[in-house]
């Protein structure tokens, strides 16, 4: 009798696991989530949009956020950018990119007493401003540059 039971639920295992493997039972879908879908700001298709979705309101500026990128961006397929927050407390870093079909590019969580600073290669349709925005506390803080992307690269 036990080696059938084993048997039995090797075999029950072994197909969960291919189940779940192969994307034909996603936990998601067999959970019932009784909480209203929150907005994807990674498929927001503007830059309001984004910051909606993302729950980031009432930004102000500071010249505690810097952001580092090139001026002009000759290849806009791979354009560097870095985020630093000098606010003591930075708990989140959020990266925009207004122009491109998708403005909401990254977002990154600072653990305790870490370093905020996060640099990311990103891909930019065209010329835009890159908005770094820190969240501290319940306030969120942005800074801006803009890049060139020139004709040799993807955009205008």
């Amino acid at each position: 009798m036990k080696r059938r039971t084993f048997l039995k639920n090797t075999l029950v295992a072994s197909a969960t696991g291919t189940a779940l493997g192969t994307a034909l039972v996603a936990p998601g879908v067999a959970v019932a989530d009784s909480h209203a879908e929150k907005a994807d700001p990674f498929q927001a298709s503007s830059f309001d949009d984004a910051l909606k979705a993302a729950g980031i309101s009432g930004v102000e500026e500071s010249d505690k956020i810097a952001i580092t990128a090139p001026e002009i961006a000759e290849n806009g397929a791979v354009v560097p950018i870095g985020v630093a927050s000098d606010i003591e407390g930075t708990e989140e870093i959020t990266i925009l990119i207004a122009e491109n079909p998708t403005p909401y590019a990254a977002k990154f969580t600072m653990g305790e007493g870490s370093n905020a600073l996060v640099k990311c290669r990103f891909k930019m349709g065209k010329t835009s401003d890159v908005i770094g925005i820190a969240k501290v506390g319940d306030k969120y803080y942005s800074g801006k540059r803009s890049v060139k992307v020139t004709l040799g690269g993807c955009g205008g």
